[in-house]
């Protein structure tokens, strides 16, 4: 069983050039049909791609058909003219626009409403809030929500930690090292095997002009991130006690505006987070298991930010909460 790349023009930003821009998606579909009645759309984190979800797919492709998705700058997806594009908005418009094509594709090969496919949501970290976002519009008909690691109140410690790597632009001589390299840098992911750890490995890479290997990331996805996490240092230098204050005024916004994203979800949830998770915290965990959806809360022991959806526990649970009645 293997993907099939499939790739949409969509709006927004323009790609290097200024050249029209698309989006791109791994499409599994074992269930024997050419148009099934139902899709899972995958959405990894900040610097990853689509084909970690490789194992899940596999394991619910006789199911239902899996869309994973490259979000922009990253993968088989176009890398923007404008990093300033690397935000929010832009990859919550790119994947309405992906879901709306999902509904009409599908309209049109059966003959049917858009809205007879169903769809479905797994998202890890990044592409559990671009899920949020999504899923709060009733247009969107989200039918099931996963969301792995991730919740409206992101922990700060992590934003300082991601700060460190994201955007880092190394060579590797070797797919063995870029593994070993890549390992070091996440060990908050929880045991894999070496096989495993290859396989993770292996879709991260692009061949390096010069030779060897480099990360297949646009490196100037990190520009808005660093940018804001930089205002914040200086101004915390300038003038500490207002810019705690400044600080403290703008993540409260932050978070309850993700809040009343997360309330205004009404189809039912799974939460997935690693016990020892520096992003999302058992106490904004438990919050979320009491409003909006009222997600569903599974947590695997040794583990970080975040699952990576290999792991058979792992596999099982979400593969269960999709597939139950």
């Amino acid at each position: 069983m293997e993907p099939v790349l499939q790739r949409l023009p969509v709006p927004g930003p323009a790609a290097r050039g200024g050249q029209p821009r698309h989006l791109a998606w791994w499409w599994w579909n074992a269930t024997g049909r050419d148009h099934p009645p139902r899709v899972a759309v995958c959405v990894h984190g900040l610097t990853r791609q689509a084909r970690d979800f490789d194992v899940l797919a596999q394991a619910l492709a006789p199911h239902m058909a899996v869309a994973a998705v490259d979000v922009a700058g990253r993968g088989e997806s176009d890398w923007l003219d404008d990093p300033m594009g690397y935000q929010m908005p832009t990859y919550v418009a790119d994947l309405m626009a992906l879901v709306g094509h999902l509904r009409q594709r599908h309209a049109l090969a059966t003959g049917g409403d858009p809205m007879t496919l169903t769809v479905d949501w797994v998202g890890t970290s990044m592409g559990g809030l671009i899920g949020m976002a999504v899923a709060a519009q009733p247009a969107a008909g989200i039918h099931r929500l996963v969301l792995n690691d991730v919740g409206p109140v992101i922990e700060p410690v992590s934003l300082e930690r991601i700060a460190r790597y994201v955007g880092a632009d190394p060579v590797f001589a070797t797919v063995e090292e870029a593994a070993d390299a890549l390992w070091a840098a996440s060990p908050t992911f929880g045991p894999h095997s070496r096989e495993q750890w290859l396989a993770l490995t292996r879709p991260m890479l692009r061949p390096h002009p010069g030779g060897g290997w480099r990360l297949h990331y646009d490196p100037a996805l990190a520009i808005p991130f660093r940018a804001m996490v930089q205002a914040q240092r200086a101004a915390a230098a300038a003038d500490p006690r207002a810019a705690q204050v400044a600080s403290e005024a703008a993540a409260q916004a932050g978070e309850a505006m993700l809040w009343a994203l997360y309330d205004a979800i009404t189809c039912p949830t799974l939460l997935l987070r690693g016990a020892e998770s520096d992003l999302l915290s058992r106490a904004t965990a438990q919050a979320m298991t009491r409003r909006g959806p009222r997600a569903r809360l599974v947590e695997f022991d040794g583990v970080g930010h975040a699952p990576m959806l290999v792991q058979p526990d792992q596999v099982r649970v979400v593969r269960d909460f999709l597939l139950e009645p």
